[in-house]
């Protein structure tokens, strides 16, 4: 069989044990294909979406109930948004639990950490352009954080809201964001993150003469294992899309008003219960950052795993960089749940 363009992307050959699934768990794969599927259905939804605080709201509810099909396209941009950040992020851990951003992937390491923030900004942005009650919190607690950061507060909160108070100019701000700044932004980095999967050797694994399996796999093989991934996943997201609808509450009448009832989206909800423990600069700004800079430098402060343990999970090379990862996700696990907890 000839290779085709799509085939040219993968290398011609790579080692079949750390092609195992249970090995990559298809994390990147997985990452870029979700990525696409956000893509095509964000594009469908700007058809119909009205960037003002008036229209934002009525033309998603239009897209839900009047639009033939609009309800699924926007069940699949919702679905498919928020699982690429749970399989963004389960691609950083593999990447840490086994040891596979020593040199010379270490700034390909953070490249994908960089790409991962994008996608927490973007699907952040994605979740206050709905306009409705359900997202009070993202755009009124969201934005006081950025207003609590000394000196520099002020400025920036201008600059994002684009007045004294949250209102159209936001809303058309955050829209600019979420589909030029960001999606370009993360394109970019995507992007240049895959050539240097490519150009740093592929796959992390040990050296040959460290390998206890010397079976390989060809391109072609790799991609229909891709495919079969994309089968599943695809599957899954149209299940999702069929059963479980996107949220939608009602629109926002008063943009100024309390946050009490209101909730983080998912992925924040961490950091909205840092923010009962006091300052919000200190715990809705400093300790999410300095948790970012943690993980940014294992690569740097923390022993790397042998060249000979690479391919497998939990090196002993790289145990402390793992311990600490693992606590930082046990935290986060922890607010997480303490802030789904029903508070009476």
């Amino acid at each position: 069989m000839r290779p085709n363009f799509y085939h040219h992307l993968h290398p011609p050959t790579i080692p079949a044990r750390q092609a195992r699934l249970r090995y990559t768990l298809g994390a990147g794969g997985l990452s870029v294909y979700l990525m696409g599927v956000v893509t095509v259905t964000g594009i469908l939804e700007m058809f119909y979406y009205i960037p003002t605080p008036a229209g934002a709201p009525l033309s998603i509810q239009e897209l839900t109930f009047l639009v033939p099909y609009g309800w699924f396209v926007r069940n699949l941009h919702y679905w498919s948004s928020q699982l690429l950040v749970a399989v963004a992020g389960l691609h950083l851990i593999r990447v840490v639990w086994t040891g596979a951003y020593a040199p010379p992937r270490r700034f390909n390491y953070w490249l994908g950490l960089g790409v991962l923030v994008i996608l927490l900004l973007l699907d952040f942005t994605g979740y206050v352009l709905r306009w409705d009650e359900g997202v009070r919190w993202a755009f009124v607690a969201g934005i006081n954080l950025v207003r609590s950061i000394p000196w520099l507060g002020a400025g920036f909160y201008a600059g994002i809201v684009g007045g004294s108070e949250p209102g159209g100019s936001m809303l058309i701000r955050f829209y600019t964001w979420h589909i030029f700044g960001l999606m370009l932004a993360a394109f970019i980095l995507a992007t240049w993150h895959l050539f240097r999967v490519r150009r740093d050797g592929g796959i992390a694994v040990p050296p040959p003469g460290d390998r206890r399996d010397l079976q390989r796999i060809d391109r072609f093989e790799l991609a229909r294992r891709e495919a079969l991934a994309a089968l599943w996943a695809s599957v899954t997201l149209f299940v999702l899309a069929s059963f479980w609808p996107a949220p939608l509450a009602a629109p926002i009448e008063q943009a100024g008003g309390g946050v009490a009832d209101a909730h983080a989206p998912w992925f924040f909800l961490w950091i909205q219960e840092l923010l009962k423990f006091g300052d919000p600069f200190i715990w809705g700004v400093l300790v999410p950052s300095a948790i970012l800079l943690v993980i940014a430098g294992l690569p740097l402060f923390l022993p790397l795993a042998h060249p000979g343990e690479l391919g497998e999970w939990l090196p002993r090379g790289n145990r402390a960089a793992q311990v600490v990862l693992g606590g930082i996700l046990v935290v986060i696990a922890g607010l997480t749940l303490l802030a789904l907890l029903p508070h009476g």
